[in-house]
This record gives structure tokens, C-alpha cells and sequence, in this order.
């Protein structure tokens, strides 16, 4: 097999199982540990994935926010919960910024129900799914293309940002404690700030599951957005410190918070 073949099937096979050891890997494709070593060296510098001790995994980390491919997969029901909620935000004929990720990609699906609209996007999925739809003026922000997150990151996409100015942008992170929301690449961090600057309405989108969690880059202070959407309520204490701040807390269910 060729070595590009083999680091495909690598990670198909952690798609489908999230973790896979190095024991198991040289076995199926016939080869030494030390060449799978190489393989998932590699493929940890393409950052699709992380290695672990005796193996590699998909699961994100500190320093590392898995594939949007593996993303893409994951929480289906909550990312629609959350986006549904964000959903009642948007007016009809507002100008609405949607950044990179998965969950951005299943809310900016859902603003076809609000057009006419221009939407401001660095999001390749959107980008793909919003063009040629009528009543969606779509504003494409280029630069460097990121396979790892399916978007354009880069000095082009946060000078075209620097020129714009829009109602409201959707903002998502991975990593939140009570007091910031976190990222684990720095050119995402750098293009969701500039959004956030050219925005009236900053909004923060965010699995409840992400809050207790920091991670490489600090992306913002809570209180610099003006809403945050979550699928649960957020720690009691967040919760409160928030709300005394002026950010509106918004929650697609409304049960009490578990850790």
C-alpha cells in the first residue's frame, strides 16, 4: 500500500473509532511500528490528528481541535439545538458574519429561513452550500485555505474584515472557562477577533460541554460578547458574573446544568 493510501485509511479508521493503537496499525498494513510512527508524525503536523501514547486519536486536546471532517460528525442534535436558538436573532435583511466549524455550518444552513440576507463568511462549507441561493447576498472572505478546518484563515481574510461591518457575527469556540473562550489555532483566533470587531452584535455559539476547558490561544473575554447560545445553562456562578455584565445568556434546553 502506498504511504499516502495508508494515511488515508488512518484516518478512516479513526473517524470510525475516534482511537486506534500503533500496535493495531502496523499490523493491518503489513509494516513496522517505526514507519507508522513516521505516518502519524505527519499527519499530527498536518494537525488531523493527535498522538497519545501507543497509538493516535481524534479526540481534541489542549493544543489540538480535531479535523472538521471528524467534527462534522459529532453532537448533530446539539449543534441544531444551538443553532436553532441563535436562528431567533437574525432579522430579515440584517447583514450576518458566520465563522469557521461545524456547528457555524449548521446555522448558516438554517439562515435560508431568514432571507433575503447578506452573509459575511469565511466558512468553505457555507461558502459551497450559500452560492447562487436567491436572496442570499454572500460576501466569500478569502486567504489561505485550512483543510484541517474547511476555511480561509489569514493577513487577506482579517484585511478584508478591517473593511466591513456587519448586524451581527456568530462566533464559535471549543474551550471556555468562566472567564474566556479559547481556541487551539492562532490564525482562527486572529480571524474570529476581527469578526467580532466588525460586528455590532458580537455572539458567541458554544456546546455547554466545551465550558470548564481552556486551551492554547485565549480568543476573548466572555463579557466582550453581547450574547452568548448555548444547548444548557452555563455554570451557576458564570451564569450570574455574565448576565451582571449585560450579556444575554441564551439556551436551546433549559434544564439545570450538570457538571
Amino acid at each position: 500500500m502506498k504511504r499516502e493510501d495508508r494515511r488515508r485509511e488512518i484516518m478512516n479508521l479513526l473517524v470510525g473509532n475516534r482511537v486506534i493503537g500503533l500496535d493495531e496499525l502496523a499490523e493491518r498494513f503489513g509494516v513496522s511500528k517505526m514507519t507508522v510512527h513516521r505516518d502519524l508524525d505527519e499527519l499530527e503536523q498536518e494537525g488531523v490528528l493527535r498522538k497519545v501514547r501507543g497509538g493516535a486519536t481524534i479526540d481534541p486536546g489542549t493544543q489540538f481541535e480535531s479535523d472538521f471532517r471528524v467534527r462534522a460528525t459529532q453532537e448533530a442534535e446539539v449543534k441544531k439545538a444551538i443553532a436553532r436558538e441563535a436562528l431567533t436573532m437574525v432579522e430579515r435583511g440584517m447583514t450576518v458574519m458566520v465563522n469557521d466549524g461545524s456547528m457555524a455550518f449548521v446555522f448558516g444552513e438554517m439562515l435560508l429561513e431568514k432571507r433575503p440576507l447578506t452573509v459575511i463568511s469565511n466558512n468553505a462549507a457555507l461558502i459551497d452550500r450559500l452560492k447562487g441561493e436567491s436572496g442570499i447576498t454572500l460576501m466569500a472572505l478569502g486567504g489561505i485555505y485550512s483543510d484541517r478546518f474547511n476555511a480561509y484563515f489569514g493577513l487577506l481574510t482579517e484585511a478584508a474584515l478591517t473593511g466591513l461591518k456587519a448586524d451581527i457575527a456568530f462566533v464559535s469556540a471549543p474551550a471556555a472557562d468562566e472567564i474566556a473562550a479559547y481556541h487551539t489555532d492562532e490564525a482562527a483566533v486572529r480571524t474570529k477577533r476581527a469578526m467580532l470587531a466588525a460586528a455590532t452584535h458580537p455572539c458567541l455559539l458554544i456546546n455547554s460541554r466545551r465550558f470548564g476547558h481552556t486551551s492554547l490561544h485565549r480568543l476573548a473575554d466572555l463579557t466582550e460578547f453581547r450574547t452568548i447560545v448555548s444547548d444548557r445553562p452555563l455554570p451557576v456562578e458564570t451564569d450570574r458574573r455574565l448576565r451582571q455584565a449585560g450579556v444575554t445568556i441564551k439556551t436551546a434546553y433549559n434544564d439545570e446544568f450538570s457538571e
